[in-house]
């Protein structure tokens, strides 16, 4: 059975549904799913008047976080984190910051790698946040697995990639269907590269 790490930081709960999803169809394509959200750096003193941040953080700060175990353990990673100024949160930063050991001992390579995004606007900075990411998982040795327009699908959603969401303002809006179909695309193509190159 393939093994599939999805490793996410989310804020206001939007990478958390997109989490959700993926793990839905990688479990549908017969994957093993660890779904691991990334600890959360900030005092919640410092976001208690945004009502979906200090949500999202009560619902999941129980929950199992991720660690490089996590990585090490699967044949293919989704990792997810939402568009700070054109790049990914400092939050999911200090994750892959602390992933060096591994790094330096191989054990981050020859697996298959693909990311979400999301932002507040359609041109927040989704696909320099995907590419961004992509070169440290390069340095990594990953195999990249980005959804391309391998299905009409990506022509809906438009992200060759991987997959980005637009939360609107105030972060209200919910995942739309071309998303969720993008997401549940990405878990696929994922699973079945990871499965190949698991042998």
């Amino acid at each position: 059975m393939t093994k599939l790490a999805i490793i996410y930081y989310s804020a206001t709960g939007h990478g958390t549904a997109m989490a959700d999803e993926l793990k839905t169809a990688a479990e549908a394509a017969g994957a093993e799913v660890r779904v691991r959200h990334i600890e959360e750096t900030r005092d919640p003193e410092t976001f208690a008047e945004n009502p979906a941040w200090s949500a999202n953080y009560e619902a999941t700060k129980d929950l199992p976080s991720a660690t490089g175990d996590d990585i090490v353990w699967a044949d293919g990673v989704i990792f997810g984190s939402p568009t700070r100024f054109g790049s990914t949160s400092s939050q999911f930063q200090t994750f892959i910051d602390s992933l060096g050991g591994l790094w330096a001992e191989g054990k981050l390579a020859d697996k298959a790698y693909a990311a979400y995004t999301s932002s507040q606007t359609a041109h927040g900075g989704q696909e320099t946040t995907l590419v961004g990411l992509y070169t440290s998982l390069m340095h990594f040795g990953g195999i990249l697995v980005p959804p391309g327009y391998t299905e009409g699908l990506k022509f809906a959603d438009g992200n060759p990639y991987g997959v980005s969401h637009v939360t609107g303002p105030e972060n209200k809006n919910g995942l739309d269907d071309p998303t969720k179909a993008a997401l549940a695309h990405l878990a696929q193509r994922v699973v079945k590269v990871a499965g190949l190159l698991a042998g």
